[in-house]
């Protein structure tokens, strides 16, 4: 039986703080299932779960916690951004404790060291050698908190990792748990004391997603939580559980990857990429790496859908979270307040769509 999940992954939502994430078993590699089997409807029902365990603590949200799970789908990183207090750590940590997955945090800082995130080498005195002391890159779900608030050189540390699932110290390669997702968050570049991430690290995520403040109903909700007793750093008090396995996870990877497009829907993936690169108000149009990624998303959302097909509405739902951070304004455009959104909202009304 086909369910469509709450809502797309738009830009509307609430708010939160941090909270611990549990620990959890490692990972294993993603399996086919035939479709409509029971097992894959279960790990369907898994990952919508997670959706509704989250939102035991983070009020709204909604679209960035199915940008989350179409992560998750997709083996791909996100980027979360918004301004300080607007649920963004707390909505991974929440994440985390619905998933059977091992997380770790780094909160990015001006001081931190590559090494601080990547691990190093440790001379052991009793052995007279070194030893490779892994740094919390080696999990699951790592969180980047605040990433744009540590220099280039530490924010081009995770760029092996992410791309390569791997990271080299010493010469030598060292493979990362699978899966391995980076959930990072960043406040807006024009706070004080950021620095912008540069172009080859935001093509590594696969997701931007932004979290504005919350609306009127939302933020009164999250105080009467408050003056309730929620404390968003005790997660299990709130009746956060872990809903979905490792096992759901491997399943519905699989199952994404099998999902069907048209010949006209991959034209139209298309057709929309390069019509960023002739847009007037764009300096840097999506590259193909951004192409296959939204091809990537539009399924991972077509699935969760209940859908085994990729229709036209759902490269236009992901559109926007996906090559949102994988474009550039010209100076004049972002003079004249023109925003990357409105840019894609133009592009994807001219762009004819396949029937």
């Amino acid at each position: 039986m086909s369910h469509t999940p709450e809502a797309p992954p738009g830009e509307h939502g609430a708010t939160g703080d941090a909270a611990p994430a549990p620990p959890a078993a490692p990972a294993g590699p993603a399996a086919a299932v035939p479709a409509g089997s029971g097992e894959l409807e279960e790990a369907r029902e898994a990952l919508r779960a997670v959706r509704r365990e989250v939102a035991k603590a983070v009020v709204g949200q909604e679209p960035a916690v199915t940008g989350l799970v179409i992560a998750l789908l997709c083996r791909g990183h996100v980027l979360l951004e918004g301004v300080p207090g607007v649920a963004k750590t707390l909505l991974v940590r929440t994440l985390a404790a619905a998933l059977e997955l091992d997380t770790k945090r780094v909160q990015f800082t001006p001081d931190l060291m590559p090494g601080d995130v990547t691990g190093s080498l440790v001379y052991d005195a009793r052995t007279a050698r070194f030893s490779f002391r892994e740094g919390p890159v080696f999990t699951n779900l790592l969180l980047a908190d605040e990433i744009n608030r540590t220099p280039p050189k530490t924010q081009a540390s995770l760029l092996e990792a992410m791309e390569e699932r791997q990271v080299s110290v010493d010469g030598l390669p060292r493979a990362l748990p699978a899966p391995f997702i980076v959930a990072a968050t960043q406040n807006p570049v024009e706070q004080e004391g950021t620095y912008p991430l540069p172009e080859a690290q935001l093509d590594r995520f696969l997701l931007k997603l932004t979290l504005p403040l919350p609306a009127r109903e939302d933020e009164v909700e999250v105080l009467a939580r408050h003056a309730a007793g929620f404390d968003p750093r005790d997660l299990a008090a709130a009746g956060v559980r872990a809903v979905a396995t490792q096992r759901h996870l491997a399943l519905a990877t699989g199952a994404v990857r099998s999902v069907q497009v048209s010949r006209e829907v991959l034209g139209y993936v298309v057709d929309v990429c390069r019509a960023t690169r002739s847009s007037p108000s764009l300096a840097l149009g999506v590259s193909p790496r951004g192409a296959t990624s939204l091809l990537a998303t539009a399924r991972a959302w077509a699935w969760l859908s209940g859908r085994d097909y990729v229709s036209p509405d759902d490269v236009k739902d992901l559109a926007r979270p996906t090559l949102r951070h994988r474009v550039q304004l010209r100076p004049e455009a972002e003079l004249d307040g023109v925003s990357v959104d409105a840019v894609l909202d133009s592009v994807l009304s001219t762009v004819p769509v396949p029937r």
